[in-house]
């Protein structure tokens, strides 16, 4: 605090002292505090031998070099000690750790000019599809603007990646083995599309001719049942159904913490929380279910609202959502004012 650093004993009310010198930041004091003295003190200053208070400015009164006490002073008011953030050989951050803005200060503070990181996981993106344009570009009679690319990089820088969109792939096998070839440097290669089980989907067929270990394909899950994980090499696969709401809530699931074990973070599942509904479900089938739905604070805590429409072509609910209800396989209809589990999405995705 800006004051005087004195010593407490010499300071009751009414006291007078003599100023015998000044100690502004980073210039410490070269003497000693005796009896009856006091150091013009500042924010930031080293607290000067012999002294073991600060009087605050606003409550001393100066003549010259002649300082009026007027409250009364405690030993250590006003005073940071050495050590009271941290002590010589205290831990700061442990490995594993995110570095957010105020532990990387933490650990500039702790004079580490250097910290060992993981590099951002290098995540390639491989749209598929004959009937996908980019944004832009004139769209053919029943063509689909690609959506799904631009949402997913994004979704990778957001969850700490560097994502490379690679150009589409057409439906075929020639061209899906060129993009996944593609990949070539990556860390993780995440398909959009030709996941299922129509005769154009060709991405499963195409990356098996490539000698793809396959470890799972299709999932009990709404949206995102066509969802597919396997191997080319050391190359991890992620394929994402082709749907935009299923693409970004399956990236939610299994990319986010996909990329935060690449990180060398642990890589845990989004955190569920309960909250109440406002509007009745019908009973659910043997999917687990993820529906979009708005939250609003209620007087117990959140009240979630689902959308009608669940439809998961339907991207403009996805944008509007803040959070999804989580619905277990064969959970009986719920009528409103049930409690439900949900993922915040802000608090899921950090925003």
């Amino acid at each position: 605090m800006d004051g005087f650093a004195l010593r407490a004993r010499d300071a009751p009310a009414g006291a007078m002292l003599k100023i015998v010198g000044s100690a502004p930041a980073g210039h410490p004091f070269a003497g000693t505090v005796g009896r009856g003295e006091a150091v013009r003190i500042f924010t930031g200053s080293v607290i000067p031998e012999g002294a073991d208070s600060v009087l605050i400015q606003e409550d001393a009164g100066t003549d010259g070099e002649r300082l009026t006490v007027n409250e009364a002073c405690v030993a250590g008011k006003n005073i940071r000690k050495a050590g009271q953030d941290f002590a010589e050989g205290e831990i700061l951050l442990e490995p594993g750790t995110r570095l957010t803005p105020a532990k990387i200060g933490l650990a500039a503070a702790g004079n580490h000019p250097w910290l060992a990181v993981h590099r951002k996981p290098r995540i390639a993106i491989l749209a598929t599809g004959d009937e996908i344009s980019l944004p832009g570009e004139v769209i053919p009679p029943g063509g689909i603007v690609s959506s799904n690319a631009h949402a997913l990089a994004a979704f990778v820088t957001q969850a700490g990646g560097d994502a490379t969109i690679l150009p589409i792939a057409l439906d075929t096998i020639d061209a899906i083995t060129a993009g996944a070839q593609a990949a070539t440097g990556a860390d993780l290669l995440v398909t959009t599309g030709g996941a299922s089980v129509g005769a154009h989907d060709l991405v499963r067929d195409s990356l098996n001719s490539q000698g793809m270990d396959l470890n799972f394909w299709k999932i009990a899950m709404r949206p995102g049942k066509p969802l597919m994980f396997g191997r080319l090499g050391q190359l991890p696969i992620l394929g994402l159904p082709g749907n935009p709401v299923s693409a970004l809530v399956c990236a939610l699931l299994f990319l986010r913490p996909a990329i935060e074990r690449l990180s060398g973070l642990p890589g845990e599942a989004p955190v569920t929380e309960s909250a109440i509904l406002t509007a009745p479900l019908k009973a659910n089938d043997q999917r687990e279910d993820f529906l979009r739905a708005t939250l609003a604070r209620g007087e117990t805590g959140w009240l979630v609202t689902p959308f009608a429409v669940q439809d998961s072509g339907m991207l403009k609910t996805l944008a509007r959502a803040t959070a999804l209800i989580n619905r277990p396989p064969h959970d009986p209809a719920q009528t409103a004012g049930a409690s439900v589990s949900i993922v915040r999405l802000d608090a899921a995705t950090g925003t």
